[in-house]
């Protein structure tokens, strides 16, 4: 039997061995997070296994010597999950492949060598892989080779835990090793460096891809298709968030719906598994919920006073501009930058909240009211735009506002004293292992022993520091 075979076929029996024996039912909370932890470096490192099997192998005779039309057939097939998975690891094979030199015969290195080599390590997985070239690849030509190769390592060394800049070899330069998303944020910042005119051609493209459009009615509806510009995109989002956030009793339901279908409605179909006698219980949709609260919105724009409050106040979008670099601006919401024309043309229309920063901090805000009012919750929100604590994604716009240092205590209402914090972690803050504090006004955090077993103090989300791609 082929060796390679062999020994996946012993990693397989093992861990036939871990879950035939009923073990992981009896496992303490401690020894739990062990085990995921464990599982997290064995599921990394057979997908990179996977990958570098698609990686060294012809992407055209493979697929067809297996009687396939494609490679994505032949993996949705051996690995039995769907083209969109499929469609993942055949891109990371295309990322991580080497080819061979024609006169040597020798490999020659993939196009990110060193994120190929963290996948091998099992320090990121094909996500993993993804998040940190997307934003970059994105930019295509406009970012040369040499430029690549440093973000490629400096990703890289963020991907294993390393302090970007650090002595990898000091163990006070070792951090949690980052999530997907974390690296995407950060792989979004090199590519605003190493690509400051790109905004231009983005925007230009997506001005001309812009459209919305209504069809006729058919069966009682108008069908509604389109492309939103960022802006556009954010500002409707927010209006949903308002409508749809948990603490509120959610969109109005429309008049004459009911939730059981009627003896005379012989186009609907009876759930059985609903008891609902009364027809209260909200059986409505994702889908259906966003357009109930689309056009509640709608509709309260026209009276505009009785917007739903978020944050405190109407939703409001927040546009921020780099002093030392115009071109690019940032919408809380939006996935990566958009052009900086966006900021100006919503300054125009009078809707943008201006918010001063220094190096990352916010300044001259002095307001001191043990509420931190709706300006001050834009900054921040601006500033951490999630939940602090890592690998929380709950937007800042829907977290509460926590004072750092306690206002009992002589903690100020201040933004240089407050971060979000989604409900969940605002409540079991105090038991939960999290400890936050302030650093010249920026936010740090120190968590519990499973996620960072050298209790240093860290800067909670990932950022490019100042002297990289200079």
């Amino acid at each position: 039997m082929n060796s390679t075979v062999a020994v996946l076929d012993r990693v397989a029996s093992d861990l036939d061995l871990v879950l035939g024996a009923d073990a992981l039912s009896t496992l303490s909370d401690s020894e739990r997070l062990s085990v995921l932890n464990a599982a997290g470096e064995v599921l990394r490192r057979v997908e990179a296994v996977v990958v570098e099997a698609v990686a060294t192998s012809d992407p055209v005779d493979v697929p067809n010597s297996a009687g396939c039309r494609s490679m994505n057939e032949l993996l949705q097939r051996t690995l039995r999950v769907d083209s969109r998975t499929a469609a993942q690891v055949a891109k990371a094979g295309r990322l991580t492949r080497r080819d061979t030199d024609l006169t040597s015969g020798e490999f020659v290195p993939a196009k990110w060598p060193a994120l190929r080599q963290a996948l091998l390590d099992g320090a990121i997985g094909v996500t993993g892989l993804l998040a940190a070239t997307g934003p970059i690849e994105s930019a295509g030509d406009r970012i040369g080779s040499v430029d690549r190769w440093k973000a490629d390592a400096l990703l890289a060394d963020v991907a294993h835990g390393y302090t970007v800049g650090g002595d990898v070899e000091a163990e006070s330069d070792v951090t949690p090793a980052p999530t997907p998303e974390e690296l995407k944020a950060l792989a979004h910042e090199i590519a605003v460096r190493l690509d400051p005119d790109g905004a231009e051609p983005v925007e230009a493209r997506a001005m001309r891809k812009r459209y919305l459009t209504i069809g006729r009615m058919r069966d009682g509806v108008y069908p509604m298709r389109g492309n939103l510009l960022p802006e556009t995109y954010a500002q409707l989002q927010l209006l949903l968030d308002a409508q749809l956030n948990p603490k509120t009793d959610g969109p109005p339901i429309p008049e004459g719906v009911a939730f059981r279908p009627s003896d005379d409605d012989v186009d609907a179909v009876e759930d059985e598994f609903n008891s609902d006698l009364r027809s209260v219980l909200d059986t409505r949709t994702h889908g259906q919920k966003q357009h109930d609260a689309l056009a509640a919105a709608l509709g309260i724009a026209a009276r505009h006073a009785d917007m739903p409050s978020l944050g405190g106040a109407a939703p409001t979008l927040v546009v921020h501009i780099d002093f030392d670099d115009d071109s690019w601006a940032r919408i809380p919401g939006v996935d990566g930058p958009v052009s900086g024309a966006v900021a100006r043309h919503t300054g125009c229309t009078g809707a943008l909240q201006r918010v001063f920063t220094e190096k990352g901090r916010i300044v001259g805000m002095t307001i001191t009211d043990r509420i931190f009012d709706v300006y001050q919750r834009r900054a921040i929100t601006l500033r951490d735009k999630e939940c602090l604590i890592p690998g929380c994604h709950v937007p800042a716009s829907w977290c509460e506002i926590h004072h750092v240092v306690e206002y009992a205590r002589g903690g100020p209402t201040s933004t240089d004293n407050g971060v979000p914090l989604c409900w969940w972690h605002h409540r079991s803050l105090d038991h939960a292992g999290w400890e936050i504090r302030m650093n010249d006004g920026l936010p740090e955090i120190r968590g519990p022993s499973w996620w960072d077993p050298l209790q240093r103090w860290r800067v909670p989300r990932l950022s490019l520091p100042d002297f990289a791609f200079t």
